[in-house]
């Protein structure tokens, strides 16, 4: 039978061990529940058909959870347009007031105003939910595309040509305006945008998961915490 003096150091080194895996663990938790906006680690899979506003903010709520900051009021960085009488809707007017900071606790911007001007968006810095670097341009896949149906102001298209792939309801005909996460893409003045860079479009109507694909997407959504 094991002495009293070899069981105490094994128990105290057992118990060492715990208490330093508790402590490693507490500043991931308080990081997360800190976090304030994320790129989606994944869309809803169905193309541009989100299931409307409702149905991304739920995406971004459900992702949020998951990761340990569900305590907050998620909203997908998305615009609507005015059509069937109904009232476009503002991205910029959906996200709160700010100041916004991904998982490591880097502040993206401190309002609105610096989220649309000279803001901290990056490859490095527009995490997903799980703090990992979303693939940008020259990563197999490329996945810098993001829905955003928004000018880059952060404001709505005029009714008319379809920027929203109908509001966020079509899997097929349409387009959606999209952002690069990343801030790069093939020359040209809109290319570094990281919400108004190029419109959707593709063989199957410009909506589909498939056509998000092809131009360097997945259908993923930046999600701001609004308080």
């Amino acid at each position: 039978m094991p002495s009293l003096a070899r069981i105490f150091p094994r128990l105290c080194f057992g118990l060492g061990a715990a208490s330093l895996a508790v402590l490693a663990a507490e500043p991931a938790q308080a990081q997360a529940a800190d976090t304030s906006f994320f790129v989606t680690s994944a869309g809803i899979g169905n193309g541009a058909n989100l299931g409307g506003l409702a149905g991304a903010d739920n995406h971004c709520q459900t992702l949020a959870q998951a990761a340990g900051a569900g305590a907050k009021t998620w909203r997908a960085y998305l615009s609507t347009q005015e059509t069937d009488g109904k009232p476009a809707v503002n991205a910029r007017d959906r996200i709160g007031k700010g100041p916004w900071q991904n998982s490591k606790g880097v502040v993206i911007a401190k309002d609105v105003a610096e989220l649309h001007g000279n803001n901290n968006l990056t490859k490095q810095t527009a995490l997903t939910e799980k703090g990992e670097v979303n693939n940008g341009l020259g990563d197999t896949p490329n996945r810098h595309d993001v829905l955003t149906g928004s000018q880059a102001d952060g404001t709505a298209f005029p009714a008319g040509d379809d920027r929203t792939c109908k509001n966020w309801t079509s899997s097929t005909q349409g387009s959606a305006m999209l952002g690069h996460a990343d801030r790069t893409g093939t020359p040209s003045p809109t290319m570094s945008s990281w919400n108004a860079a190029h419109p959707s479009r593709g063989p199957e109507g410009g909506c589909s998961q498939k056509d998000l694909i092809s131009t360097g997407g997945a259908g993923l959504l930046y999600c701001f915490a609004a308080n």
